[in-house]
């Protein structure tokens, strides 16, 4: 059924969340795990004020260092956060678009009370210009609340790809409102077609040689569709999982690379025992996945399996976040004891 496995042993408890000794995988690796890592462009508090004002800034290409740069000068008449306070503390942060993952964030320093801030400040990316080309610019402003939520006062976005390159002039642009479906992270990027399935404890009977001791979840990723492209020649993608609340190295599980492929067929299937049945409640399978570069990764779209309640053991948590569909889909295992569940999720932001 597939190409490529691996299993990993787990020991979950309410105290003490780490991988029994028995350990072991075919696809082990040495990262760090990025449970509840990926921003979203889109996190924030987008209700409590409306966007007005503007924002001056110039765009440029360093062909000799192969540096973009976004010179941010200044905005003008921003939104009033705290109205009894008459003030705002106004930043500025840039994405470039599809990549939404930490990475491709930069932002100005943050200017306190006011609403006319000057910055005058360059935020620059390292990137080849025709990888460049087929990006957006993604540049809003933000009120920080270091005791809260980060309120939004507005954006702009630059279709990066019919920009007028010979204009290096700082020029004056209207700050816009989130758009709805921006709000709800509505953005397509891909899917990922899955099987999985639950073996609970003894439950193939004492006859049966691969009867586990403890439970298990099998996870196949089949393959993914319509991933975004960030480079004329495709994408290089592969697949990171991890199961939280462990967030220990020896989590990590990955498929191979998928070279110059929107549509690559992963047919990997990791399973991970040491799973009692009341441990599902708590757990969550994060998959991920990535398009692969030397210097660096760039985070693609993922999915969480899991029934989405923001607990684990009783304590809360960002990343149990599941939508509906990825709680259907984790209901649907956790009650077809024994047998392979398929579903077909969307890819998103996490």
């Amino acid at each position: 059924e597939s190409d490529t496995a691996s299993e990993i042993s787990f020991q979950f408890n309410k105290h003490k969340k780490t991988p029994s000794i028995g350990s072991h995988s075919s696809d082990m690796a040495s990262v760090s795990s990025v449970s509840g890592s990926v921003l979203s462009v889109y996190s924030g508090d987008f209700g409590s004020v409306d966007a007005q004002g503007t924002v001056e800034f110039a765009l440029d290409y360093d062909e000799k260092n192969r540096e973009f740069q976004v010179h941010v000068s200044q905005c003008k008449d921003l939104a009033v956060v705290d109205e009894k306070k008459g003030r705002s503390d106004p930043y500025v942060k840039t994405y470039l678009l599809p990549d939404k993952a930490r990475m491709g964030k930069r932002k100005t320093s943050v200017k306190k009370r006011t609403v006319n801030p000057i910055y005058n400040e360059v935020l620059r990316y390292k990137i080849e210009k025709m990888v460049l080309l087929i990006q957006k610019l993604n540049l809003s402003v933000w009120h920080n609340d270091p005791l809260g939520r980060n309120s939004f006062l507005g954006e702009i976005e630059v279709d990066l790809a019919s920009w007028d390159w010979s204009n290096r002039q700082l020029n004056w642009y209207p700050l816009k409102p989130r758009s709805l479906s921006a709000v709800n992270g509505v953005d397509h990027r891909g899917v990922m077609n899955l099987s999985i399935k639950y073996v609970p404890p003894g439950s193939l009977g004492k006859m049966c040689p691969k009867n586990p001791p403890s439970g298990e979840v099998h996870i196949w990723v089949k393959d993914v569709k319509d991933l975004l492209q960030l480079r004329p020649s495709g994408v290089d993608s592969f697949v990171k999982c991890y199961v939280l609340p462990d967030t220990s190295k020896k989590s990590y599980q990955k498929t191979r690379v998928i070279k110059r492929d929107t549509n690559p067929v992963f047919n990997h299937t990791i399973v991970y025992d040491g799973f009692h049945t009341e441990d599902l409640k708590d757990a969550c399978v994060e998959l991920t996945v990535w398009d692969h570069e030397k210097l660096t990764n760039h985070f693609l779209g993922g999915i969480r399996l899991g029934l989405g309640t923001g607990l684990s053991y009783g304590i809360s948590v960002d990343w149990m976040d599941s939508t509906q569909e990825e709680v259907a889909f984790w209901q649907e295992m956790m009650s077809a004891a024994n047998e392979w569940i398929e579903g077909l999720l969307p890819l998103r932001s996490l």
